[in-house]
């Protein structure tokens, strides 16, 4: 064999192994460095306010805060699921009420100045329509005008009613997908 073919195939097989040796070090490193990041609050101070309210206003109800588009949207048999993913991963809905069983009442979206940016709105358009195509209703309110308590109840429960004693009567079975908007006065 000529010695330049020995020599040639003894660099590249050192090449390789400190190609291998420094990736497993730079691995282990990364493992145990130090990452930079700190633990933050999952809510505002005025989604906050409205998880508070939520709750109770709605005793009967879970409300879950932050919730990403895909653990409660799936996509139908026959589509292009990882396309579809893509369009609303990275999504989430500020609230979502739930029965019981988990199964999804309404998403409430709280809504700031961020809101009437041009790109904010239409990603506000492509979640109202993955919501509504889902079937699911959304309430949007703005953070300079938190609903009341009753508001809350109204909304989250159109088909109820309230008798004059104000108790709540009825239920939502057959209510339609609707958006209720309530805008600062």
């Amino acid at each position: 064999m000529p010695l330049k073919i020995v020599v040639l195939a003894a660099f590249v097989v050192f090449a390789a192994l400190a190609f291998a040796i420094t990736a497993a070090l730079s691995r282990r490193q990364s493992v145990a460095s130090k990452w930079p990041l700190y633990g933050k609050r999952v809510l505002s101070g005025p989604e906050q306010a409205l998880y508070w309210r939520l709750v109770e206003a709605l005793p009967g109800d879970v409300v879950l805060a932050q919730v990403q588009l895909s653990r409660f949207l799936g996509i139908q048999k026959g589509n292009r699921r990882i396309e579809w993913l893509n369009r609303i991963n990275q999504k989430s809905a500020d609230f979502v009420v739930c029965h019981k069983d988990f199964s999804i009442i309404a998403v409430i979206e709280l809504d700031d100045a961020t809101h009437g940016r041009p790109s904010r709105q239409k990603a506000d358009r492509d979640k109202e329509k993955a919501l509504s195509d889902a079937g699911l209703r959304l309430i949007r309110w703005h953070v300079k005008r938190v609903p009341t308590m009753e508001e809350i109840q109204l909304a989250v429960h159109p088909a109820k009613t309230r008798t004059a004693a104000g108790a709540v009567t009825g239920d939502i079975a057959g209510t339609p997908p609707v958006l209720a908007v309530i805008r600062p006065d």
